[in-house]
């Protein structure tokens, strides 16, 4: 699998990484054993990042992540975040300590802070983070759940190595603001949720469909309002799907993956069939018509994407 560098931080990582939100079992019943088995098997298909939450699962992910990677640790990128919801000085430290723990790491090579507390200037968060970089903890940094603005601000005190957004069809208006001040301040692109929770593979296409604790039952794109405008626009998604004769799903992680060398999607699967299909999107080439007329399905702002969780 070919590699990207997220940004100029100099973090190299394969060009798709691995969400590990499916295997806390938010979308389905889970097995230990097979959900190890499974992130051998992105292991072994060329797949490098990792990419968690703290609170998956309770901290759960985390510990099957560090198990299944302790033999091959350094040939594995580990990214893991967590919600920055209070206030004091050594929040991110003790988030960090509990991540590390968890694993039975050292250090990771990627930690991420959710910035999500508004009384909290960013500058504090990006001081923190800077913090853990120069105690040995993580080897980079990134955020997440901030405006282009508060990115410039967060960077101008420690560089950046990624911004963790949601990025698809499904979600695009980042192109409006972050993406554009990423790329101008050389930060990489975590595209986080890039089949838009299952919409673009056609799967999902309901939420009388999904569990009764499925989160996406929130989420307004799955909408009554929403939906059967969101499913026109599917139709035609799948339409070009059909002309190429892949997967909507292939083609959509694909267009994500022509965005740019600094774009790395992080699609979850708990399926390794799934993983297989998301995995060779990376070898389907993509011409600038087809590019032009899949983004004329998803123009920005159109899926009620705006008010998503």
């Amino acid at each position: 699998m070919d590699s990207r560098r997220l940004g100029d931080a100099g973090l190299i990582t394969s060009c798709l990484g691995f969400g590990c939100l499916a295997l806390s079992g938010v979308y389905g019943d889970v097995d230990r054993s097979e959900s190890l088995a499974l992130i051998h098997y992105v292991l072994d298909v060329g797949v490098t990042l990792l990419d968690m939450s703290d609170d998956q699962a309770d901290g759960e992910v985390e510990r099957l992540v560090g198990e299944a990677v302790r033999p091959w640790r350094e040939d594995v990128l580990l990214a893991t975040r967590t919600v920055r919801r209070g206030t004091g000085c050594g929040e991110l430290a003790q988030s960090c300590d509990a991540s590390l723990k968890r694993l039975g790491v050292d250090y990771v090579d990627l930690y991420i802070a959710s910035h999500e507390e508004p009384s909290v200037p960013v500058e504090e968060t990006a001081h923190q983070l800077a913090d853990l970089v120069t105690a040995g903890k993580a080897r980079h940094v990134g955020l997440s759940g901030v405006t282009g603005e508060e990115l410039r601000r967060a960077h101008a005190v420690h560089p950046m190595a990624a911004l963790a957004m949601e990025y698809s069809l499904w979600h695009r208006t980042v192109e409006l603001d972050q993406l554009p001040v990423a790329r101008e301040l050389g930060i990489g692109v975590l595209a986080g949720r890039p089949l838009g929770r299952g919409f673009l593979t056609g799967r999902s296409l309901s939420a009388s469909r999904l569990g009764p604790a499925d989160p996406r039952r929130a989420d307004p794109r799955f909408s009554p309002h929403n939906l059967p405008r969101n499913g026109a626009m599917l139709r035609r998604l799948q339409a070009e799907a059909a002309n190429m004769d892949v997967s909507t799903g292939r083609l959509a992680l694909a267009w994500l993956l022509s965005r740019g060398p600094d774009v790395v999607p992080v699609p979850s699967t708990r399926d390794p069939v799934h993983l297989e299909m998301n995995v060779g999107s990376v070898r389907l080439l993509l011409t600038e018509t087809v590019c032009r007329r899949v983004e004329e399905a998803f123009p920005p702002g159109s899926t009620g994407a705006d008010c998503a969780l």
